[in-house]
């Protein structure tokens, strides 16, 4: 029984996780087409707000309890390819996120609040790196999702 409930935990981490990372472009992508540097800020701020109030704690819950349910399952985290491949793409969303999507995210609000120095095409540059760096950073938990799921012997 305790297996199971540190599986439902994990899951329900991972639904938080992915739901606000896959939702974001949605709302980036709205603001955007209001074409309102102070909606776009706002946006953006909202973005981070979720990211530290839904992404981080469902990162530090999911892999606590994924950790703590393969354990008590009896799995080797390194020789379960499944689990092994997952902790890989789940390091290398966290990698992105850290390394380039949060700078990148500051760099944007600290750009839609200036409003001498805000300019579309500087705007449009700094959101491009974070499409490329966000899709990294949320394609890759997907994968852990499916290869969790689907369990391929690998």
């Amino acid at each position: 029984m305790v297996y199971f409930i540190l599986v439902l935990i994990h899951v329900m981490a991972v639904i938080i996780f992915l739901g606000n990372n896959t939702i974001t472009p949605f709302w980036k992508s709205q603001a955007e087409k209001t074409k309102d540097r102070l909606h776009v800020l706002n946006t953006w701020e909202g973005i981070i707000r979720a990211d530290r109030f839904f992404t981080m704690p469902g990162v530090t819950i999911l892999l606590i309890f994924g950790i703590g349910a393969a354990l008590h399952g009896g799995f080797n985290l390194i020789n379960t390819g499944w689990i092994f491949w997952s902790i890989i793409m789940y390091i290398i969303s966290g990698a992105a996120f850290m390394a380039k999507v949060v700078p990148i995210q500051k760099n944007i609000v600290a750009l839609a609040k200036d409003e001498s120095q805000f300019s579309w095409d500087g705007y449009s540059k700094l959101t491009k790196q974070w499409d490329i760096w966000g899709s990294v950073a949320t394609i890759t938990p997907w994968i852990a999702v499916v290869l969790m799921v689907l369990k391929p012997n690998i």
